[in-house]
């Protein structure tokens, strides 16, 4: 009888590599602890398996972290006179995560230049802070005999379209009058060419109306000197708020077209022809659904300061309105600028306008100390490029913020020239 199989192993000895402690099996046998390539591949997959369900069991302790939330400029006391060049490098981009929340809840302009395509995605990602976008496109021109509008290639309909998802502002495109005062006030066809011209672009666009800015240019051509002709130009601001009024928008048809009239602040302490003055408001307020008021280039080149001492704004608005809770202070935009300047001070004047990243660009490179001025309520730094001594003027959290309180007072809205020229987080103030 063959042997049976067990009985053809080696016996153990004490060379073997492997020897047990356990008692002898009951036939004389020793266990074989040696590892056979099929239990070699048997432990790899078990531990395999046991890695992989602790894996998927217990929290891994590599899992990124998630990124702290940003708070608003208020929240993180950014808000103050008190500022270093150091926090507007390590501060300006950093935004409040809560975007749809309102500081300011009176209506907001905030204009858009085709020129500086950085506003029309500050339009899209504050969409929220504002009331109404006006993107600047439009010039009315006298050409010969004939009135043309013009601009249309700037028209970006897409972008207006993802703006109103976004929320319920209103799309109101700026129309500057450059037609001779001739052409458009005096003869009565012209006028009602230009009134025509003007409601037919809203309409097949699709706008909610437009910004008017004609003041300047008038006084330019002198109308506003002449009693006649500044009486026109009133009736001409009338009728076309008047048909306007007549018609109802296309995207919000629950509303009448509307007429903001662009108008420009007083700058001595007795009113000019060419000043837009309380009895202009009046004539106008039934016929005007709001007042866009420039109250920023106080200074130049010429005579360099700061960009709009709010005391001159308090001056302006005063004059205007008279008293605070005036029945207008509502229909008035407020002007504010988010650009600045950077003046030359020595050497004879001028420097001009810069806008953001120009200031940025400057703080990084001369890291200057910013002092606070307290009667004009502005930030200003001044610094040396090739022996010539600059200063620059360029707004800040807190000029920002005190002009905010300054409207919130009188009860007015605000208008913003212009959107794309400023810091991020000035958008956290709105």
């Amino acid at each position: 009888m063959p042997p049976r199989r067990r009985d053809r192993r080696k016996p153990a000895t004490s060379t073997d590599p492997v020897q047990s402690d356990r008692p002898d099996q009951a036939d004389g046998s020793k266990p074989h602890l040696g590892f056979t390539p099929s239990r070699v591949v048997f432990l790899f997959v078990l531990f395999l398996s046991s890695i992989s369900l602790l894996i998927i069991y217990l929290p891994s302790g590599t899992s990124p972290v998630p990124p702290a939330t940003v708070l608003s400029v208020y929240e993180r006391g950014l808000v103050t006179p008190d500022i270093s060049y150091k926090d507007i490098l390590a501060e300006n981009e950093r935004v409040s995560e809560n975007r749809s929340h309102r500081h300011f809840v009176n209506p907001v302009l905030a204009y858009v230049t085709p020129w500086n395509s950085k506003g029309y995605d500050m339009a899209k990602v504050f969409n929220s802070k504002f009331t109404h976008i006006s993107p600047v496109w439009y010039q009315l021109k006298s050409e010969g005999n004939k009135l043309i509008l013009q601009g249309q290639h700037d028209v970006d309909l897409g972008w207006i379209s993802e703006l109103r998802k976004g929320g319920n502002l209103l799309v109101v495109p700026r129309i500057l009058l450059e037609a001779i005062p001739a052409e458009v006030l005096v003869k009565k066809k012209q006028l009602s060419k230009a009134i025509d011209l003007i409601i037919r672009e809203c309409q097949e666009m699709g706008f909610d109306g437009i910004v008017l800015e004609s003041w300047l240019s008038w006084a330019a051509y002198g109308v506003l000197n002449d009693p006649e002709l500044r009486m026109m130009a009133l009736n001409f601001i009338k009728q076309l708020g008047e048909t306007m009024h007549s018609v109802n928008s296309g995207p919000n048809p629950s509303q009448h077209l509307q007429l903001i009239l662009v108008i420009s602040p007083v700058r001595s302490e007795k009113l000019s022809g060419y000043d837009f003055g309380p009895e202009d408001l009046k004539q106008l307020a039934d016929s005007v659904d709001g007042f866009s008021l420039m109250t920023y280039d106080f200074s130049s080149p010429q005579k360099p300061g700061p960009n709009a001492p709010l005391e001159w704004i308090k001056y302006s608005l005063g004059v205007l309105l008279g008293d605070k809770g005036a029945e207008h202070a509502h229909m008035i935009f407020l002007g504010i600028n988010f650009y600045g300047n950077d003046f030359v001070i020595a050497e004879g004047f001028g420097g001009g306008p810069i806008i953001g990243r120009e200031f940025i660009s400057l703080l990084e490179k001369h890291k200057p100390a910013l002092l606070w001025e307290k009667r004009s309520s502005e930030h200003y730094f001044s610094y040396m490029h090739d022996n010539v001594k600059h200063a620059v003027f360029f707004p800040t959290l807190m000029s920002i913020s005190a002009r905010l309180d300054e409207a919130r007072a009188w009860g007015t809205g605000l208008s913003i020239w212009e959107i794309g020229q400023g810091l991020d987080y000035f958008f956290d103030l709105l």
